[in-house]
């Protein structure tokens, strides 16, 4: 690999950068994030995994390889972080378990595969991808999804791999306020820990990938918006999207691919589409955010919440990080 020049840039408002072609775009969620809150080594932890992610997904790019490697390659790093809600670190449903989704499109051939409520899976994410690539479906969920990891040659874990210690401990919390607190105000409370990946590579195709955990306690076999194509995930040739957020709202409005339908049809600009889209999810009561990387390099990451984690990097190798 070529020799790599990397800025970083801590901003304080970070929508929009049309100066430089950017060629992958990263969250880490959106949600109840307090930089003030965190501590220098926790906010140093943070920046480190969200570098680490983008340096994977930017080593694939400048290899030449295709976009979907590099998506893949960066939210691995993130599943593999007890930071995110994604992987290992993963939120505790209602039963004490870890239920992980994720997803990944092309936008080229606009194929795409996702699994959803898996507990043994180590990276959910190169689940999705098989299943794009080696089967005729698109989503897989539960038992099934495991057992055609397994056939793949992926890597199977224990559910006890996952546990971090601050994700079981805000289970605890939800657990013991339950009875005090409805469903409905628990949710919108949470701290959404989603990751995601959009990226441009030189051939000019676009791919986006999203991976998470879900919601804190959640129960019944909940299935948010990530493993769902359209809503936390789309590709296709012109524009790639991965969202974080409350998926049951994502999930009504076809936020991703809501994003995509404003720009192809309405001519809408990529920052206005994503703003319009996280504007109608806060109307119907809804929160989160959203990155979307288009066929120019031209990126956005928009949220309603607190805060949101973020990164980017242009083909030159130039990092946006903020949270």
């Amino acid at each position: 690999m070529k020799h790599v020049f990397i800025c970083i840039f801590l901003l304080f408002t970070w929508i929009t950068f049309a100066q430089d072609k950017y060629v992958l775009v990263i969250h880490g969620g959106a949600g109840s994030v307090n930089k003030a809150n965190m501590s220098v080594e926790n906010q140093q932890a943070y920046q480190d995994a969200l570098t680490s992610s983008l340096l994977a997904g930017y080593e694939e790019i400048l290899k030449g390889n295709s976009a979907v490697d590099a998506v893949e390659k960066s939210i691995i790093i993130l599943e593999n972080s007890p930071l995110f809600n994604a992987g290992k670190g993963a939120v505790f449903t209602h039963e004490g378990l870890n239920e992980l989704d994720a997803s990944v499109m092309f936008g080229k051939t606009q194929s795409a595969g996702a699994v959803a409520g898996v507990k043994s899976i180590k990276n959910p994410i190169l689940a999705a991808r098989a299943v794009m690539e080696k089967s005729p479906h698109v989503l897989l969920s539960r038992e099934g999804a495991e057992q055609f990891a397994a056939e793949q040659g992926l890597e199977i874990v224990e559910n006890s791999y996952f546990f971090s210690q601050p994700a079981y401990d805000a289970w605890q919390r939800v657990q013991k306020s339950e009875k005090e607190k409805s469903m409905k105000s628990e949710n919108s409370d949470n701290k959404f820990g989603t990751v995601g990946a959009v990226a441009l590579d030189f051939d000019g195709n676009l791919a986006a990938g999203t991976s998470t955990g879900g919601m804190t306690n959640k129960r019944w076999g909940r299935i948010g918006d990530s493993p769902v194509i359209g809503a936390g995930t789309y590709a296709n040739e012109q524009v790639g999207i991965s969202s974080t957020g409350w998926g049951e709202f994502y999930i009504r409005v076809v936020a991703a691919y809501d994003v995509a339908a404003q720009i192809k049809y309405s001519k809408t600009s990529l920052s206005e589409a994503v703003k319009n889209t996280l504007a109608s999810i806060k109307e119907l009561g809804g929160n989160g955010g959203m990155i979307a990387l288009d066929k120019n390099g031209e990126m956005t990451a928009q949220y309603n919440t607190q805060g949101m984690f973020r990164a980017a990097i242009t083909e030159n190798g130039k990092i946006l990080i903020e949270f």
